[in-house]
């Protein structure tokens, strides 16, 4: 495994990390959950993300029982904070209180003093940006969080929230990133690297369709990701005739280069140097090791040209709002 500076933070992190969203929020049992993440430090993966959101604190729980096991210093851990925490409306978002609410709850359900990445989930319109910025810096100040980072930000957003901040606070993004999305390379990635923020990517593999096991013309598998009805949104966004038969031009490119479908897709992302690490999901522990093998390999120019040859005009390339994104900032 290598690892790569987080921003402008002192943090190394793993370029494979280990996310939690369908997985750990309830969606494998519990000694499945411990057995990846076990795998995961055996592979050299030290960087963990979630939220509070994912299962409204299951993900948080699940890992604070495995993780407190492992000394605090030996993994980077990451969470989020923006979504819904229960029926009432007010239980949600980036106003102050619900920051300083939020990550007292994420701390006991992780079993730690403090997260080394605080994130915003998504940005919040409805709360100045001032407050929001003002907010996170208090959690930094307070010791409970090292740095912060925002994901799906429109680059309008994060323009104001540096602005806000100065150079420093703001250390990560999390746009969604992969083969078929190319999207944040447009403005975002840029903006970023100029501020030194570092991008930490989630969907490389696009929910999985760019392991090639969803075919044209066939049916969703059962018990696969997309048969999930949680999934109905990213389904619309990547899940096509058009695109599953792109991805299958890529397989024989993955094949004739020695490597599998999620290999190439992940060292796809971590060929841009903005990409401090790749987000992935796993149910079993060999699909721990499997994505954690992609970490140091090198593309070459010619086998990213027969990739974007065999893609054609399938990637989403032009800047698009994430599921739950909004435009507009409000100011004070």
């Amino acid at each position: 495994m290598r690892y790569r500076q987080l921003g402008s933070s002192d943090l190394q992190v793993s370029e494979i990390s280990l996310g939690s969203w369908l997985t750990y929020s309830g969606g494998i049992e519990a000694d499945r959950t411990r057995a990846c993440t076990e795998a995961a430090f055996d592979a050299g993966i030290t960087f963990f993300d979630t939220a509070n959101v994912y299962g409204q604190g299951a993900a948080e729980t699940a890992w604070g029982e495995i993780l407190s096991a492992h000394p605090r210093d030996s993994y980077v851990l990451a969470t989020k904070v923006w979504g819904p925490m229960s029926d009432d409306p007010a239980d949600q978002g980036l106003s102050p209180a619900q920051i300083a609410q939020q990550i007292d709850a994420s701390l006991t359900r992780l079993k730690t003093d403090y997260v080394d990445l605080y994130q915003a989930h998504r940005f919040d319109p409805s709360v100045p940006v001032e407050d929001t910025v003002e907010a996170f810096q208090k959690v930094v100040e307070q010791g409970k969080a090292r740095y912060i980072g925002f994901s799906e930000w429109t680059p309008e957003q994060i323009q104001a929230g540096i602005d806000i901040a100065g150079p420093g606070l703001f250390v990560s993004s999390q746009p969604q990133y992969s083969m078929l999305w190319h999207a944040p390379e447009a403005e975002v990635f840029g903006l970023c690297a100029a501020n030194s923020i570092s991008q930490i990517v989630w969907s490389p593999l696009a929910q999985g369709v760019l392991t090639g096991k969803y075919k044209p013309g066939h049916p969703v598998p059962e018990g696969s990701r997309f048969a999930s009805a949680d999934m109905a949104v990213s389904q619309d966004l990547v899940y096509s005739d058009a695109t599953l038969e792109a991805v299958q031009r890529l397989v024989p490119i993955a094949e004739q280069a020695g490597m599998s479908m999620p290999t190439l897709a992940l060292a796809w992302v971590l060929r841009r140097t903005e990409v401090a690490s790749a987000i992935t999901g796993a149910s079993r522990p060999e699909q721990v090791h499997a994505n954690a093998a992609a970490s140091g390999i090198a593309l070459t120019d010619d086998l990213l040209a027969a990739v974007d040859e065999a893609l054609g005009d399938v990637p989403v390339t032009t800047p698009t709002l994430a599921p739950g994104a909004q435009p507009g900032i409000l100011h004070r």
